[in-house]
């Protein structure tokens, strides 16, 4: 019997619901991330946040800047920093390529999600994205309330 494959959004520990409204999300990639024991249960319990954290490459590295998964309770003294700057792995092509992206075409690597894939490793949907100008934000608003309505009319008829 084959095994059945979970959809990679089934064990979400932490997702940025506002990057989708703030930004235009222009391609995503899977990445892997540096984390501690405490880190790894602390996602775990479902209470990271992510909504205000970015990534960026710095000496040929990537980074994930301004994420906060708060200390494991049960750790006492070996606990993790809150706010730590956590690497982010990708391959090495992966990196330059996002690289040039950020720099030529002023472009943000912003994180959507970390979740835990089929073997329980951590992983984090990244995406290259471009900001939204305030006009950009309103027509997203009015397609977003225009949908909500033709479901309503579709599902009274």
């Amino acid at each position: 019997m084959a095994k059945k494959k979970k959809s990679a959004g089934s064990n979400v520990a932490a997702e940025n619901r506002k990057a989708r409204f703030n930004y235009e999300i222009l391609d995503t990639l899977e990445a892997g991330l540096v984390l501690t024991g405490t880190e790894v249960k602390s996602l775990r319990e479902g209470r990271a946040s992510i909504a205000e954290s970015y990534a960026s490459e710095e000496g040929g590295e990537l980074w994930l800047i301004n994420s906060n998964l708060p200390e494991y309770l049960q750790a006492n003294r070996f606990n993790h920093v809150p706010k730590r700057r956590r690497k982010i792995l990708v391959h090495r092509t992966q990196l330059s390529r996002l690289a040039s992206a950020i720099q030529k075409d002023g472009m943000t690597l912003v994180p959507l999600r970390i979740y835990f894939n089929d073997r329980g490793v951590a992983k984090l949907q990244l995406a290259l994205a471009r900001g939204k100008n305030a006009p950009d934000k309103r027509q997203t608003m009015k397609e977003r309330d225009w949908n909500r309505q033709k479901q309503r009319i579709l599902k009274e008829a």
